[in-house]
């Protein structure tokens, strides 16, 4: 099959990117979780959490940057 006919495969994401992702949305969904925790010391507070989602939100802009 020449080349031109060949249909586009993309190239998978960089793993180090990929990771990333999946460590912020980790960390994210823990700030979730413990946001309305019993254990007063255990809370997370919203500036925290906020900052989690943003973290997150940076992570896969990088990551579909990357992609093209």
């Amino acid at each position: 099959m020449p080349y031109q006919d060949r249909p586009h495969v993309p190239s998978p994401p960089p793993l180090d990117l990929v990771n990333d992702v999946v460590t912020r949305f980790d960390a994210y969904a823990r700030a979730r979780a413990t946001r309305d925790s019993l254990l007063p010391a255990a809370r997370t507070t919203p500036r925290h959490e906020q900052q989690a989602f943003d973290d997150l939100q940076a992570a896969v802009t990088r990551l579909r940057s990357s992609l093209g």
